[in-house]
């Protein structure tokens, strides 16, 4: 079934000799470069000005030409007619485009009609003939239509191989067709077969990874079709052997290509006289073989070979829509757990309670005998699995694996050697972590499942001496040979790994739902890590595009530098207070009136441009987060790709109240861009559509119409608060004050941020600072302090890893006035923690900073 099936097995006989086999031998067995094509075909190759470098034996005897008989150092137009020249540069413009090879049908040359295989190698041009099979080459393709809707009725992928075997062989004529798929050790086993007559079975046998070289891999997965039609064939050489720098020629993707000895010998021993494969690519990677053998010499026309290569690619993606209809009951079954878990967790049960009692379900996705659920430092188990004790060091174990994915295993005690202890209860493993410090896992064990592998032969061959030395020989018999496998369970197959990351992603949502009602800090900041990673870097991302386009713009509009750097700065300050609205705490219901306002402010120069009518409502805290990520989100999108992106877009935002008393909030885009749906969800794109009705059990409804954005949200009234006394968000005025900052002496500034210290430091001698002293980190900030008197200091709450408390607490008993600079917002527990000073929001400005002086007494 192989190129070359020599290379080892698991534990192949040592020789007798002292000379040790490199199981790697085979591996690197130049198979590409045998010299030599199959006698049912010739090749020339042309170097890249067509004079020729190479050419088979057969050549002349295969065209029906004098002129071919010594080709070598010639010009190709002494050998092809200018006609069948010209349409070999005609295809050449598939290679130009990246196609590896091109193939002409009926391809006339002299008195003979051949069919013609064109393609590059190296800094060759190769051209192989063969004498065209006869028939349209529609006929041929025509025929794989019928064959794949087949395949397209099965439901398991057994039943598709099943059909796809019955179809080649259909096209091909074999007497024998397997269906070859790998494993993930490169092992493989026949999952299908269509045979006639005699033919021996080798359903259900599995062959070695060694039977099939890695290079033979490569090649299958470059070649996706291999013909070899008669095993007695002694073939042609390819002269000269090699070029005058002594490079022979690479025939990787030559469709002639003559064959192993090696392969040739693996065949004799199967009774094999002409065999034929063919890749099944999936996802880019080499999925499986259809095997064909036959018991005499079998040659298939290159037309019929394309229409099965044909069929080949047509199947691959048949595998493919079936995994995705695999995905999608997995997709199904996850959200049913998901409602279920949410469920339990409702009526006050914790999450370990929850889990254990939906374990039921979650074997339904993901087949398991134990399930261990390790969080917060507790371990809960049900059915078979390791004890307390046993999974203190397996725990650690998988602390060392990635902390953003699934880990699998099926032979446990391999990779973990304590767990011999407990293969009987759990050999194999899916752990799934929830989140990543500590690490937290819900862990599902299976039992050991001692099971008969039945290969075809015995998987150790023999070493023997040869002409080229000692090597592994292959395989003479084929019967069933079992091997009794223990230590391991039932492997995990790709749909429950891809189910464990499904889960995953289920359980981090739970666990931030649970972190929303807890009261502990700590764990907070634990398991919505992974989350608040998330968004972070998408919000940064957002400020990072924005930030370009407010340069952009006021570069635009602003035709003196401090009129820039002024605008500039007053839209860095807008967007600024915008964000901090997004991450307060603690406040009373708030007006949506003067949320949405604030944002269409932070980046729409003209706020006019978006029309809000209806009547105001307040919103109670929670609900107000939600909505304040929601609007950001619609907003930049709209100044980013919709109407509020070009100066004649327009968006009207409409606040009404049903029935119910529920606020409806319906925006409309109009005079932007054409729209056009976008092909990904992407994190915004989740926080639009999902916040609402996941966190407010609300709606959201968001329609992509070419003429404009439409969309209409929907808040409960349980997360309304009538608008009698409307509270207003806080802002930071525009004007200055009427006393102007000034400094006479000198000022300390603590920022471990470089950039940011000397921004600072020009502020401060801005206004009049005779001398600006910077410490990057407490220790220098202190040793400051120690040295030198200061007027003012300008200090940062975090340096690295270290907060500046203790350069505070200093400047503090020489009566040195502080002012606090933090990108947290105006916390409690920063006045707690500091002497009196005055928090300036990061990033600062002079005007911010302007005003914390004078309300320190530092003035004119």
């Amino acid at each position: 079934m192989s190129e070359t099936p020599a290379a080892g097995a698991p534990t192949p006989s040592q020789p007798d000799s002292d000379q040790i086999v490199d199981l790697g031998n085979c591996d690197r067995e130049p198979i590409h470069l045998l010299g030599r094509v199959q006698s049912y075909g010739a090749l020339i190759a042309v170097s890249h000005d067509w004079i020729v470098q190479h050419a088979s034996t057969n050549l002349a005897d295969m065209l029906g030409v004098a002129e071919a008989a010594d080709p070598i150092g010639r010009p190709l137009i002494e050998i092809l007619p200018d006609e069948a020249l010209r349409m070999v540069r005609q295809r050449l413009r598939a290679l130009e485009q990246g196609t590896e090879s091109t193939r002409i049908f009926g391809f006339g040359l002299y008195d003979r009609t051949f069919d013609v295989s064109v393609h590059q190698s190296g800094r060759h041009l190769v051209i192989e003939f063969e004498p065209a099979g006869g028939g349209a080459d529609g006929d041929a393709l025509a025929e794989t239509y019928p064959l794949i809707q087949r395949v397209r009725e099965a439901r398991t992928v057994e039943a598709a191989a099943q059909e796809g075997a019955r179809a080649v062989q259909a096209l091909g004529g074999f007497d024998s067709v397997m269906v070859y798929q790998f494993a993930r050790d490169k092992s493989g086993e026949v999952i299908a077969e269509s045979r006639i007559g005699r033919s021996p079975s080798y359903m259900g046998l599995r062959f070695p990874a060694s039977d099939i070289p890695a290079q033979a891999r490569a090649l299958y997965t470059r070649s996706l079709l291999r013909l070899i039609a008669d095993v007695d064939d002694p073939g042609a050489a390819v002269l000269p052997a090699r070029s005058p720098e002594g490079q022979p020629l690479d025939l990787s993707l030559a469709v002639t290509r003559a064959v192993s000895p090696i392969h040739i010998e693996y065949l004799r021993n199967m009774g094999v006289k002409a065999s034929m494969s063919v890749s099944i690519v999936k996802d880019g990677e080499l999925w499986g073989l259809f095997a064909c053998h036959h018991r005499t010499p079998r040659h298939v026309p290159f037309e019929k070979r394309t229409a099965i290569e044909l069929f080949a690619h047509l199947f691959s993606y048949e595998l493919t829509r079936l995994q995705e209809q695999h995905r999608t009951e997995t997709e199904r079954r996850v959200r049913d757990l998901q409602a279920q878990l949410m469920r339990r967790l409702a009526d006050g049960r914790d999450l370990s309670d929850s889990l254990m009692s939906v374990s039921e379900a979650i074997g339904r996705v993901i087949p398991h005998d134990g399930l261990v659920l390790m969080s917060d430092g507790e371990i809960t188990r049900s059915g078979n699995a390791p004890t307390e004790d046993e999974m203190i060091p397996l725990a650690r174990f998988l602390n060392t694996a990635a902390s953003s994915r699934v880990f699998t295993t099926d032979a446990l005690s391999r990779e973990h050697g304590p767990a011999e202890a407990y293969e009987d209860r759990c050999s194999g493993l899916l752990a799934i972590p929830i989140s990543r410090s500590p690490r937290d896992y819900l862990v599902l064990c299976r039992r050991e499942q001692s099971r008969t592998v039945t290969w075809a032969g015995e998987p150790a061959k023999a070493v023997t001496p040869g002409p080229n030395g000692v090597r592994l020989t292959p395989r003479k018999s084929f019967e069933a040979w079992q091997q009794v496998v223990r230590g391991q369970s039932e492997p995990w197959t790709d749909e429950q790994v891809r189910a464990g990351e499904m889960l995953r992603g289920l359980l981090l949502e739970v666990f931030l739902r649970i972190t929303d009602t807890a009261h502990s800090e700590r764990k907070r900041s634990q398991e919505r890590q992974e989350l608040l990673i998330a968004e972070l870097n998408h919000r940064v991302r957002n400020i990072l595009n924005l930030m370009r386009g407010l340069i952009s713009q006021s570069r635009r509009e602003d035709t003196t530098l401090d009129r820039f750097a002024s605008s500039l700065d007053a839209r860095i300050q807008a967007l600024a207070r915008a964000h901090d609205q997004l991450t307060r705490r603690d406040w009373a219901p708030a007006s949506l009136n003067e949320l949405i306002r604030l944002e269409v402010a932070a980046y729409v120069q003209d706020v006019q441009r978006a029309k809000l009518t209806g009547a105001d409502v307040l919103m109670v805290p929670e609900a107000y987060s939600a909505m304040a990520l929601v609007l950001h989100e619609m907003v930049t999108n709209s100044v980013k790709y919709g109407a509020l992106s070009v100066a004649e877009g327009r968006v009207a935002i409409q606040l009404s109240r049903d029935a119910a008393g529920a606020v409806q909030i319906d925006w409309t885009e109009t005079g932007g861009p054409a729209v056009q749906s976008p092909k990904r969800r992407g994190f915004g794109s989740a926080i639009i559509e999902r916040s609402i009705p996941f966190e407010l059990n609300g709606e959201a409804d968001v329609d992509y119409r070419v003429t404009g954005l439409t969309a209409r949200f929907r808040v409960p009234p349980r997360y309304l608060s009538e608008p009698e006394n409307v509270v207003h968000l806080q802002r930071v005025p525009s004007g200055a004050d009427s006393a102007e900052p000034k400094i006479d002496g000198s000022v300390l500034v603590v920022e471990d941020a470089m950039i940011i210290a000397m921004d600072a430091a020009d502020i401060m001698r801005d206004f009049g600072a005779s001398d600006v002293r910077i410490a990057g980190n407490v220790r220098e900030g202190l040793r400051e302090v120690e040295r030198e008197s200061f007027d003012v200091a300008v200090l940062d709450v975090n340096l690295g890893g270290e907060q500046s408390i203790a350069v505070a607490e200093a400047l503090a008993e020489r009566g040195t006035p502080i002012i606090l600079t933090t990108g947290y917002g105006e916390k409690e527990d920063l006045r707690d923690l500091y002497p009196p000073c005055l928090i300036v929001q990061k990033p600062f400005s002079n005007e911010t900073l302007g005003r914390a002086l004078v309300e320190l007494g530092l003035t004119r």
